[in-house]
């Protein structure tokens, strides 16, 4: 229970930006699952959408770092799996 106006406040504040925090994790969920899914089912024809969602995953982890809402090593072990998984699919080929 808060003791002060400002520390409700605080309270509603925290509410608020927790509800944009998960809606931001939820939808980086979302594009990082879209990519890996693009990158196993790749092929010559389709390798420049692949490039564009890497390029999209890239930019809003990048964005959630900045925002604080991921720390950046675990950005950076995000980013190099799904590069190290582009790389592996290319060695199939």
């Amino acid at each position: 229970m808060a003791n002060s106006s400002s520390a409700e406040k605080r309270i509603e504040i925290n509410k608020r930006n927790q509800l944009r925090n998960k809606a931001y994790k939820s939808t980086l969920r979302t594009i990082y699952k879209k990519c890996i899914i693009a990158i196993n089912n790749t092929n010559e024809n389709n390798i420049t959408s692949v490039q564009s969602l890497m390029s999209l995953s890239y930019s809003k982890i990048d964005k959630a770092v900045q925002k604080g809402m991921m720390h950046k090593n675990t950005a950076a072990s995000k980013k190099a799996s799904l590069a190290k998984a582009l790389k592996k699919r290319e060695q199939l080929k």
